[in-house]
């Protein structure tokens, strides 16, 4: 019959002889909370640089508001361009509203705004390569689209304006 490879199995314990104050001092109460590994298998817990922590941090928080002031200069823009063109459609309505007009415009149907000089405004049905020498204006202001609460959409504003 062969011999146990470990030497302890079968060997009686003697419960007596065990210091429980001794291998008190051998084990941490609390060991997820030493600052070093406490067994020999542990991992190797080693100090950080506090001031790189903090550096990278801070690297990272600049990084992420900078996107943020991005996105925000751009809905910026967004909204600026925005305001200019109802700046423009108020600008290009009230001339309209104020331009002569020998037809009742209809909804949905496209029209051109010019300036004719020495007199108002005049709405028409006819674009600007449509007119050939015959042309009765001044300037073109704007090609508009009248929409179904009356209000005009602007779809081109003249050059010179």
């Amino acid at each position: 019959m062969p011999e146990p490879q470990n030497e302890h199995i079968g060997k009686a314990i003697d419960v007596n002889s065990i210091d429980l104050e001794k291998m008190r001092e051998k084990i941490a109460a609390n060991p997820g909370l030493l600052p070093y590994a406490h067994t020999v298998g542990g991992a190797v817990i080693k100090p950080e640089d506090e001031g790189s922590i903090k550096a990278n941090a801070l690297e990272a928080m600049r990084q992420q508001t900078s996107a943020q002031m991005g996105q925000l200069y751009e809905q910026m823009q967004t909204l600026a361009k925005q305001a200019r063109q109802i700046q423009e459609r108020i600008w290009v309505s009230e001339r309209i509203y104020q331009a002569e007009m020998r037809f009742n415009p209809l909804i949905g149907r496209i029209y051109y705004l010019y300036e004719r000089e020495g007199q108002r405004d005049t709405l028409s049905l006819v674009a600007p390569h449509e007119w050939g020498r015959s042309r009765k204006y001044t300037k073109f202001i704007a090609k508009v689209h009248l929409l179904a609460d009356h209000t005009w959409e602007v779809l081109e504003l003249g050059e010179n304006l």
